[in-house]
């Protein structure tokens, strides 16, 4: 997990106060709107000045009378080709399981149902079906000259990393997509009309592999991290955020030909969305957070792309789709693939593309404290996401001297309602009993017992710290590290190992 996502909840309202240029017409603002008056007037006054131009004014305009933002993009089109194949894709989705949220359901008790109506009233795909040329799947074929099974590269890249922050809350629309950012806007527009094919906060984009190869197709598995915006003006916004899409193309090394396409949200875990929404404008109520599930989001092509007619070597038409609308019907040769790699390999390289510090292994809960028993190891511990940025110190010492484990709550909880695993049940126990909302990182020994834990919450209050302000040493910077997050995690994981090494069994 990014921490800057942590910081940026609590700070972002703070940040936009001391930020605006002109405090006395503030003030005045405040008292002729209201806090919520207010928060809508900045959300729309983009430039600060205190005055709502009417470009600025547009979103409320088109909200009022109906009228929906023509697009400001135009893809790159080939020329027309009457004999380019086309294939058509399929929406399925079932909507968000409310139930599933975490802090939000019981009835959404404290939230009010305004808050929540983008989300509650999205119960189909925008479009359940779509037709796209084969050509438009063109920016998934590899580099030039990259064709190593397996080796990531990335179609839309992250701009994003901890050093260089994250991207506003506090819109609606997404910009343009450029390049190869259209198609993907265009696949994930069929689920609903605002998506944004860059996230917030890294890591952003969108990453491939190859996992088959023959003389003359790629079967392309692919990872993409985008978000969609479900409120617009005057509500607030309401960001929902996937953990990830992935899925796979077959298609001809010349992207004339596409035989098979798959994209969908993992289901396979007991939480997939991440959500966040503004409600207010204090510093206190500002922004809400939860996580909950979707079953099912995902686009499928119905067959293999064929084209519309059949010309002969002068140009000819000779086939043409017949008067019933019926496609024409061809025979597909089989494809005789060279080279495969399996999807869990695949999977896992693209994860660690996106999250460097996937580099170390991160095993299932109870497969972790196992193998602690077994190596006679402490482990780390991420209880609800996972945390770490790629730094090799960090990643060196949890290879050395760790074994690695992240849950999520529900996870847990439901080890711990399981009666017919006694000592799962007790890790369960012992994990619960230390966690507070929302990441809790914990070093313990292979039986469960927590030696050294620390709060998401107040490892931000650490690492905004100035160096000076520290009383604590357990959590003073080294000069070893520019970053402070990974210097007090670096600490975090040093003041584990005193505590722990000690405890385990010779």
């Amino acid at each position: 997990m990014d921490w800057t996502i942590l910081r940026e909840l609590r700070k972002m309202v703070s940040n936009w106060c001391s930020a605006w240029p002109f405090p006395s017409k503030q003030e005045s603002a405040l008292k002729a709107l209201g806090t919520e008056g207010l928060f809508l007037f900045s959300s729309l006054d983009t430039d600060r000045d205190m005055y709502i131009s009417p470009e600025e004014f547009r979103p409320i305009s088109e909200k009022l009378t109906g009228s929906t933002p023509t697009a400001s993009y135009e893809e790159e089109e080939l020329p027309p080709d009457p004999s380019e194949e086309t294939l058509t894709i399929e929406a399925r989705f079932q909507p968000l399981l409310p139930e599933s949220m975490t802090k939000s359901k019981d009835g959404f008790l404290g939230v009010s149902r305004l808050a929540l109506s983008g989300l509650r009233n999205w119960m189909t795909a925008a479009s359940p079906s779509a037709v796209f040329a084969a050509r438009h799947f063109r920016p998934f074929l590899p580099p030039r000259g990259q064709v190593e099974l397996g080796e990531p590269w990335w179609i839309i890249p992250s701009e994003l990393s901890v050093f260089t922050g994250y991207l506003s809350n506090n819109r609606f629309y997404p910009p343009p997509p450029k390049g190869k950012e259209v198609i993907i806007h265009q696949l994930l527009s069929m689920f609903h009309p605002r998506p944004f094919v860059k996230t917030r906060f890294a890591p952003q984009g969108a990453v491939a592999c190859l996992t088959a190869i023959s003389d003359f197709y790629y079967t392309v598995m692919f990872r993409i991290h985008a978000e969609f915006q479900l409120s617009e003006p005057p509500d607030f916004p309401f960001w929902f955020s996937p953990g990830q899409f992935t899925g796979h193309i077959i298609l001809s090394k010349d992207a004339t030909h596409v035989r098979d396409f798959r994209l969908f949200v993992p289901n396979h875990r007991s939480l997939n969305v991440d959500m966040e929404w503004l409600y207010g404008a204090s510093e206190s109520s500002n922004m809400e957070v939860d996580i909950g599930y979707i079953p099912q989001m995902e686009l499928e092509a119905t067959g293999p792309s064929i084209p519309s007619v059949i010309l002969d070597e002068d140009g000819n038409m000779i086939n043409s789709r017949l008067p019933s609308g019926e496609p024409l019907q061809f025979v597909f040769e089989e494809i005789k693939w060279q080279q495969e790699l399996s999807w869990e390999e695949a999977a896992r390289r693209l994860e660690v593309a996106m999250y460097p510090f996937k580099k170390v292994t991160y095993l299932p809960f109870t497969e972790a404290f196992d193998q602690a028993k077994a190596k006679n190891k402490l482990v780390h511990s991420i209880l609800l996401w996972g945390a770490l940025d790629d730094h090799s110190p960090i990643l060196t010492l949890l290879n050395e001297s760790f074994i690695s484990t992240w849950s999520l709550v529900k996870e847990l909880e439901d080890l711990q309602s399981n009666q017919e695993n006694p000592s799962h049940k007790k890790l369960a126990d012992l994990h619960l009993e230390k966690y507070s909302f929302p990441v809790e990182m914990m070093i313990c020994l292979p039986n469960g017992t927590v030696v050294h834990h620390i709060n998401a919450n107040y490892f931000l209050d650490i690492t905004s710290m100035k160096p000076e302000d520290i009383e604590n040493n357990v959590f003073s910077f080294s000069s070893t590290f520019e970053d402070p997050s990974t210097a007090t995690y670096m600490q975090f994981l040093k003041e584990g190992l005193r505590r722990g090494l000690p405890l385990l069994q010779p």
